[in-house]
């Protein structure tokens, strides 16, 4: 849709110009993601980090991609609630990394400097970048929930 409605495409030279953003990641960085998910707890604590932290993002998405305002906003939604969802399986729920108020601002403020042709690619990149998160996300559920008695 974005590829359509603002000619942002995947290929683009500025999108691989603009990536600049710091959206969280499950990466090789992380070690072979079976050995990843073998710490559960661990990928669980990413996991939820990484949610709260798209957050921010998803709201920036809302307020520039107003076409699809209410999709976004029940997108954000789910992801509050999975984000706390998975928080509540970590052994010490405390040490999932929740961005303050302050972080929070900031980051929006960054966002928002962009110039409108930037504006498109932060929004795509952000989809992007979300869509890759969940789709690990599903994955490392998936193995929990056959590797540990959840539901």
């Amino acid at each position: 849709q974005m590829c359509e409605k603002f000619t942002v495409c995947e290929n683009s030279m500025e999108m691989l110009l603009q990536n600049n953003l710091n959206l969280p990641r499950v990466t090789e960085e992380d070690g072979d993601f079976l050995t990843f998910l073998s710490l559960q707890d661990k990928c669980l604590r990413k996991i939820s980090s990484g949610l709260y932290t798209f957050q921010t993002y998803l709201k920036y998405v809302q307020e520039t991609f107003t076409s699809e305002n209410q999709n976004v906003e029940s997108l954000s939604y789910s992801t509050e609630h999975l984000a706390h969802t998975i928080r509540q399986m970590v052994i010490n729920p405390e040490e999932v990394i929740i961005p303050d108020a302050a972080t929070q601002e900031s980051l929006r403020t960054k966002l928002k400097s962009s110039k409108t042709w930037i504006e498109k690619i932060t929004t795509h990149l952000i989809l992007r970048d979300f869509t890759s998160f969940m789709e690990k996300t599903v994955r490392a559920v998936r193995y929990l929930k056959n590797t540990r008695s959840f539901s």
